[in-house]
């Protein structure tokens, strides 16, 4: 009997034990999509520590690739960093949860302007994150015209020297605005033009890219890109004979802003993750490492003077008039799929 009691005793106490280290190492964890590049990952291990959860981070390269993600629900994702346009459709397809702003303080400090736009009024289901435009990146030891106009990038001049970007909404906007047409048409014939442009223009193009444009262009191995102003921060910074415009036909405005989608596990945990973002002093440090344009305005009062002085960063009203935000185009971007998939298979 003695000995039963002992091994009964010794059960349990590993039993305890076992279960002690178990619930330990049981935190809650976070699920993230978002961007490649798009955050200072010193930021996810802080929050970790801080709140006593872990962070799973998974990226994505285009809207599209994240929209089929989250709206074929095979991952459940607590929070996600979607486009304007997406945005919009995301709510449009309830696969949004409203977000509970009493949960999220530090919305205090976001800018006005960047609040209640037109893909999400109230602001009811997301939150901004970064914002910024897009436009020209070229090389000045490698390029002698004058930047100002779509039409370089098809200039023979600098056949297999061009990067663009492998996104069907910006790269058919890119041929769309050369055209002097909406980068949101619905005009098959416009559409058709836009097409028949960037079919012309396959043969001079060195790649379709995504993040590795930045490693391309800081390396000289190409002399003019397609970029998002935030990464033509970074490559400036690099490499100084680097130089960003904005064509003067126009181009695309865009604001990235955090989401829940309706299928997340930790909605509280999410919100508390949007909440620490928008800490002035976390926001700041995550703006400057990555480049891109803070709508916080507490956080942009931190930033060294050189930064919000950067016209590439934050380029002046004047230069933001002849600007579009990509609208959620529905059935549409079937077409342009289609026309995408059409250019990327012509030889």
């Amino acid at each position: 009997m003695k000995s039963n009691m002992k091994t009964l005793l010794l059960m349990s106490l590993v039993f305890i034990i076992g279960f002690s280290i178990t619930g330990c190492n049981d935190k809650p964890t976070l699920n993230v999509y978002n961007w490649g590049d798009y955050i200072d990952t010193d930021l996810i291990t802080e929050f970790e520590d801080e709140f006593g959860v872990s962070v799973n981070y998974d990226k994505f390269a285009t809207n599209e690739d994240m929209y089929v993600s989250i709206a074929k629900g095979g991952t459940s994702y607590d929070v996600a960093f979607p486009s304007d346009y997406m945005i919009e459709r995301m709510i449009e397809e309830d696969l949004l949860v409203k977000i509970n702003k009493d949960n999220i303080p530090n919305m205090k400090y976001i800018d006005n302007k960047f609040l209640n736009l037109s893909f999400d009024p109230n602001n009811d289901y997301s939150v901004p994150y970064m914002w910024g435009t897009f436009g020209i990146i070229y090389n000045k030891a490698m390029v002698d015209d004058a930047v100002d106009s779509w039409d370089i990038l098809w200039d023979q001049k600098y056949k297999g020297q061009i990067l663009m970007l492998d996104s069907q909404r910006d790269s058919i906007g890119v041929a769309l605005k050369k055209l002097g047409y909406s980068m949101n048409t619905e005009n098959i014939d416009e559409l058709q033009e836009a097409k028949e442009e960037l079919v012309k223009q396959k043969p001079l193009v060195y790649a379709y890219v995504g993040d590795e444009v930045k490693e391309l262009m800081v390396g000289e191995e190409a002399a003019l890109a397609v970029v998002w102003s935030g990464d033509a921060v970074t490559m400036i910074n690099e490499n100084k004979n680097l130089e960003y415009v904005i064509p003067k036909e126009g181009t695309n405005i865009w604001f990235d802003n955090m989401v829940i989608p309706k299928n997340a596990k930790n909605k509280e945990l999410a919100e508390e993750f949007i909440n620490f973002l928008n800490r002035p002093e976390i926001a700041a440090r995550n703006t400057e490492y990555i480049g891109y344009s803070t709508p916080n305005t507490a956080a942009k009062e931190l930033l060294p003077k050189e930064v919000i002085n950067d016209k590439v960063a934050y380029p002046s009203d004047e230069e933001l008039e002849n600007t579009e935000v990509f609208l959620d185009l529905k059935d549409m971007l079937k077409v342009y799929d289609e026309l995408w998939l059409e250019i990327k298979s012509h030889r």
